[in-house]
């Protein structure tokens, strides 16, 4: 613009002094300067580089442990409901106190049941009396064998009868199945229960198992036998020994994870607690190449990793191993000595030119 300036002045200097000029001319010239002016101010737009922290993959020492959650449940549980229905005769529920086995918890009324059975002993009695005068007049021939075999068969109809009721008077009867620890008490006496009434819980506490789900890609170091370290919910934070005691054969249909049942040792829990528990793989390898997670980028088909190469942007599909809570296992697509960029990933494009403000160490990224 300065220039333009300039030589406009000197051009008005020139028509003054030579005024035979034609001010067209003078005019052309002018437009033409100033063009030519502005082609020369403008610069061409270049986009500056993506400046990113980088990392260089190298072999990293890899614990493979694999953490799953579980839930804590007794050795033995059930809830204990009547067999008949009717009307709460007895109840001995001592709520939160163990009772051995077989201990009587609750009666229902059954009245009418011992009515019948006191009626069915009296027909026995006299069918048997007349069971033993047929039979000795039968040794006489005093009857034939027809009339001795009704009353026999009498007689135990009767006898099965008896057996029937009283069935059904030891149905009236709760008792502990296994020596437990009781729950809370859900019903009260001289109530009308059915068969759906639930009167209380009864638990074994003194031997605990926690139910755990894997994912079905651990099942063969799911063995029998085999030791877990556990972590119960409990703000300690001290781990315990489990050890496995069944696998579900069938994965789950819709997580496909496995449910594994674990005997713990000495451990005093509440069943239903929340744990965690921790599986060794047994793959320790030295070799892994390790990086952040958040250095992933998701595509439809594939993960990729951007690389720095010659100054610039590689977009590299990868595969991935092991996953721990901040870093990730490459086990194809990377190897050692490559210069991962770590920060200012989603910044980048395919292609563009990268500047690197430093090199940071996995340590630094994941600290622990």
């Amino acid at each position: 613009m300065h220039l333009s300036l300039v030589l406009f002045s000197n051009l008005y200097l020139f028509y003054m002094i030579n005024k035979s000029l034609s001010l067209t001319i003078i005019v052309l010239l002018v437009a033409t300067i100033s063009c030519k002016s502005k082609k020369e101010d403008k610069k061409p737009n270049v986009t500056p580089p993506v400046v990113v922290d980088v990392m260089v993959a190298s072999g990293q020492s890899l614990s493979n442990t694999v953490e799953v959650n579980g839930t804590v449940v007794a050795a033995e549980f059930v809830e204990l409901h009547p067999e008949v229905s009717g009307r709460l005769t007895y109840l001995n529920v001592p709520e939160g106190s163990r009772i051995e086995k077989g201990t009587i918890m609750a009666k229902v009324n059954d009245a009418d049941l011992q009515a019948q059975i006191a009626k069915t002993k009296v027909l026995l009695e006299l069918a048997q009396k007349t069971e033993e005068r047929y039979r000795k007049l039968l040794s006489i021939n005093g009857i034939n064998q027809a009339d001795y075999d009704a009353i026999l068969n009498q007689v135990n109809g009767y006898k099965a009868d008896l057996v029937y009721t009283q069935a059904l008077i030891d149905k009236t009867v709760v008792k502990a199945p296994f020596s437990g620890t009781v729950g809370l008490r859900q019903i009260s006496p001289g109530a009308y229960v059915t068969t759906a009434s639930i009167i209380a819980t009864i638990q074994q506490v003194d031997k605990l198992k926690v139910d755990l789900t894997v994912p079905e890609t651990y099942a063969k170091i799911l063995r029998k036998g085999n030791t877990i370290e556990i972590v119960l919910d409990n703000g300690t934070g001290a781990k315990q020994k489990a050890t496995i005691v069944a696998v579900e054969p069938q994965a789950n249909l819709a997580t496909r994870n496995l449910k594994v049942r674990a005997a713990l040792d000495n451990g005093r829990a509440n069943p239903g607690g929340f744990v965690k528990a921790y599986l060794d793989a047994g793959n320790n390898d030295s070799k892994a190449i390790l990086i952040p997670t958040n250095c992933i980028i998701p595509d439809d088909k594939n993960s990729l990793v951007i690389v720095v190469k010659d100054g610039k942007a590689a977009f590299v599909p990868v595969k991935m191993g092991i996953r721990q809570a901040n870093v990730v296992e490459i086990t194809n697509g990377i190897k050692a000595g490559d210069t991962v960029v770590v920060t200012g990933v989603l910044f980048a494009r395919p292609k563009a030119k990268l500047k690197v403000r430093s090199v940071k160490q996995l340590k630094d990224l994941n600290p622990q």
